[in-house]
């Protein structure tokens, strides 16, 4: 496979019509396509492609992009351009389905350390499974070495499929390691505070250990590392700047995708245990439970990745809450009260219909909007998304 960076091109400005769908707080269904008056327009540029279903995107502090893939394998892109493949060992990657090398983060203190973390399917000789793993890269960026292997093991995963695989890391405010992970289409996995599926964790960066402040501590019964459970499959989550909010996405059945804010030890809802098989009929958020921050109603839109953008320099979408879109494409947009509720919903025009589906949205340490799409074929990219100059 061939890596071709586009770093040096000049920025292409893509325009799209506008919608005619109205949105508000309470609304569910598409969001209009038009941007919102005094939004700025947006320059999208290739910084990479000839990838295969890269996942996720992380920015050093020197600047490089680091960038994975479901089917393994690590790609720094330097800041001069230059694309180079690292050496890291994914000899017992389980890769299936949904399943393979996942959620990416660099550690708070990466400056010092070179610390990063990935999510990813594990064969073990008791069978596959989903593992958190700590690397460290060298200065020169051309190998990873795995440093806690693994750092948090023992989530479930689906071995004939690979399906609700989850998954994803992000670092909480506090540098606490947040894991979302999915159901593994697993009935009862989403309400067994017994079992790692389903679920969202919190553990600590260094050892994998839970993290004091988790709710489920002192209960015999419940695994110590869970933050919140009744998941579905989560596949985004975004910490929001200068607060403790957390968000995830996550993927409904037929109807209602979810964003949700994160409250140690609540229950969003998700129960699909019926007759003994995986019920997918019965509500995404049962009635009682914590309800969604936003919801996609029917039909779904596949929302991935998710990340807000911080920064002046973005004018009216300063503040949003990013999210890619697999199904019909693009990269959703949710203003939020300070309190996580919904004010709006809109879809980036720039980025709608236009590079397929959008895996994950990262604002880098520089400040731009990186995106990676996620068609396959060995036609994906990642993009550079900034306000136009």
């Amino acid at each position: 496979m061939t890596r071709r960076s586009w770093m040096a091109l000049p920025p292409l400005l893509l325009l799209v019509a506008c919608g005619a769908t109205d949105s508000g707080a309470d609304a569910a269904g598409p969001a209009p396509v038009s941007a919102p008056a005094g939004a700025p327009d947006l320059d999208v540029e290739v910084v990479l492609d000839g990838l295969d279903h890269p996942w996720d995107v992380a920015q050093a502090p020197d600047g490089t992009l680091l960038v994975d893939e479901r089917a393994g394998g690590l790609t720094a892109v330097l800041p001069d351009g230059e694309a180079r493949p690292l050496d890291a060992d994914f000899d017992d990657l389980f890769a299936e389905g949904e399943t393979g090398l996942m959620g990416l983060a660099l550690d708070p203190a990466f400056a010092d350390n070179r610390r990063f973390y990935t999510c990813q399917g594990v064969r073990t000789d008791a069978g596959a499974e989903i593992q958190v793993i700590a690397w460290t890269v060298d200065e020169g960026w051309t190998a990873a070495t795995r440093v806690a292997d693994p750092l948090l093991g023992g989530i479930p995963v689906n071995e004939s499929s690979g399906r609700h695989g989850g998954c994803r890391v992000e670092f909480g405010p506090d540098g606490a390691l947040f894991v979302g992970t999915g159901d593994n289409a697993l009935g009862t996995n989403p309400q067994d505070l017994g079992s790692l599926a389903g679920k969202v964790l919190r553990i600590d960066p260094q050892t994998g250990e839970a993290l004091p402040g988790n709710p489920f501590t002192d209960d015999a019964d419940a695994a110590d590392r869970i933050w919140t459970y009744g998941h579905r499959n989560v596949q985004g989550l975004a910490v929001r700047p200068d607060s403790d909010q957390v968000y995830s996405v996550e993927h409904g059945p037929d109807r209602d995708d979810e964003v949700n804010l994160l409250q140690p030890g609540a229950d969003y809802g998700w129960d699909p245990v019926g007759a003994g098989v995986y019920d997918e009929s019965v509500p995404m958020t049962a009635p009682g439970d914590v309800p969604a921050v936003w919801s996609s109603g029917e039909p779904t839109i596949a929302p991935s990745g998710a990340t807000f953008l911080d920064g002046a320099e973005w004018g009216d979408y300063d503040g949003l809450l990013l999210i890619g879109v697999q199904k019909d494409t693009g990269v959703l947009a949710l203003r939020l009260t300070e309190d996580g509720e919904l004010v709006e919903s809109f879809r980036l025009p720039e980025l709608e219909d236009t590079y397929g589906r959008i895996r994950t949205p990262e604002q880098g340490q520089d400040g731009a909007l990186y995106v990676t799409t996620d068609n396959g074929g060995g036609e994906d990219q990642v993009l550079r998304v900034s306000p136009a100059s």
